[in-house]
């Protein structure tokens, strides 16, 4: 069932690509996708069906989800060329990341570190602040949390610590 859900997540991030940005469609099928963020992993709790599958397709379904919201968001606002330059260093310390996981472990490693979630909420909010917050104070707080949760993932990664995949996602 939770996994169920989680695919639900990434159908609605495709239904955002046909939605107006920032319009009110948008931001109920936008809410919709990012309650089931929070339920799926509550579900699979309460029904014992947490796994590791259950934890990849949550962080593939995020991923959707961001990548979905940047192709709407990005030409419809005005982003600062900084702001693009570091989500793009952000995102190239991401892929380094999962390249380092899949070597090192032989595996995609996917942690849901504090940060991570951290990371994922504030980017959840972001485009529901758009209106009252300019992007170069929210994107830089953003930013700056993102860029210690992507430095932090890659040292917990390339140290050698023993990752334990949180499936609670």
């Amino acid at each position: 069932m939770a996994n169920i859900i989680t695919g639900i997540r990434i159908l609605l991030s495709v239904v955002l690509i046909f939605c107006p940005v920032l319009s009110p469609t948008f931001y109920v099928v936008y809410i919709l996708a990012g309650v089931t963020d929070m339920i799926d992993g509550m579900i699979a709790r309460e029904m014992g069906t947490i796994s590791e599958f259950g934890s990849k397709l949550d962080t593939v379904a995020d991923f959707v989800l961001v990548v979905v919201c940047m192709i709407k968001l990005i030409p419809a606002i005005h982003v600062p060329s900084w702001l693009v330059i570091w989500i793009i260093v952000i995102a190239i310390i991401k892929v380094i990341n999962l390249i380092s996981g899949y070597v090192m472990r032989k595996e995609v490693v996917a942690l849901h570190t504090v940060m991570n979630k951290l990371t994922g909420i504030l980017l959840f909010i972001l485009p529901m602040t758009l209106r009252f917050i300019d992007l170069k104070y929210s994107g830089a707080f953003v930013s700056a949390v993102a860029t210690f949760a992507a430095i932090q993932e890659g040292y917990i990664i390339r140290s050698g610590t023993e990752v334990t995949v949180d499936a609670t996602e």
